[in-house]
């Protein structure tokens, strides 16, 4: 295969947790990789990681709830690898953890544009290229979308949203495929935050429950979702478009083991 017919994916949050995982499966997976992010060292990290095992990552540093940043992204990779096939929204925050009344304003509407806004950003910007590749998009979501989270207001409202952002999109878009994928609980530096601020903010029974995630081992490493994230983002049938999913959905682990 040469370098032309490589299919192409821009990760963002790749500098660290499991955009970094995604990233490198997508290069274990033959794809060539654009990451994003706003840590340049953490990128560096993740880009020496997959250029270390034969494949062929590219970095840019910038803020998904910059439109700006995403098109230049876009741009930037299309120039790079001559092609796009895929994005995987990753980049998030928890922030601000706290209640509606003690929240700080301008921490609550960061989380939407960074949660929110951000995808719409680099889809919107990607679009033209993934229709003509009749491409995918992979929106990381969460339980959150689902579950009441006290203190975690901002973070729960962004992802259910970005759940029917997705439903929208494949309505409006049927030339390529969306999907929304909630990642499981996974041993990244926001379960730190839960464990770590959650007992000042949280009802108690509440913090508990993520202390013992870590405790029990019932975290998962983030290579496991990643796995998923990187298939989806290469291999969706165009029949899932639409869908919110779960990474380990029985569905999506057969066809991760054929």
């Amino acid at each position: 295969m040469s370098a032309s017919d490589v299919p192409v994916i821009i990760v963002t949050g790749a500098s660290q947790g499991l955009g970094a995982a995604t990233a490198v499966e997508l290069a274990r997976m033959g794809a060539g990789v654009a990451l994003m992010a706003c840590g340049a060292e953490g990128l560096a990290a993740t880009a020496a990681a997959i250029h270390d095992q034969g494949g062929r990552a590219w970095t840019f540093v910038g803020d998904v709830a910059i439109h700006a940043d995403c098109a230049r992204c876009v741009k930037d990779t299309i120039d790079q690898f001559g092609r796009l096939d895929g994005v995987v929204n990753n980049a998030g925050t928890l922030a601000p953890l706290d209640t509606t009344a003690n929240a700080d304003p301008a921490a609550w509407q960061r989380n939407l544009l960074v949660n929110v806004a951000g995808p719409f950003n680099l889809i919107h910007t990607a679009l033209p290229e993934l229709k003509r590749r009749q491409g995918r998009v992979v929106n990381v979501s969460s339980g959150a979308a689902e579950v009441v989270i006290q203190a975690a207001g901002a973070y729960c409202a962004a992802k259910s949203a970005l759940n029917h952002f997705t439903r929208v999109l494949a309505a409006e878009e049927p030339e390529i495929t969306v999907v929304a994928v909630r990642p499981g609980v996974v041993d990244t530096a926001m379960q730190h935050v839960l464990r770590d601020q959650g007992p000042r903010v949280m009802p108690e029974d509440q913090a508990a429950f993520y202390r013992d995630l870590k405790t029990h081992g019932r975290l998962e490493p983030p290579e496991v979702p990643g796995r998923a994230l990187a298939w989806l983002a290469l291999q969706a049938p165009h029949s899932w478009s639409g869908r919110y999913m779960s990474y380990d959905d029985p569905g999506l682990l057969a066809a991760l083991k054929r």
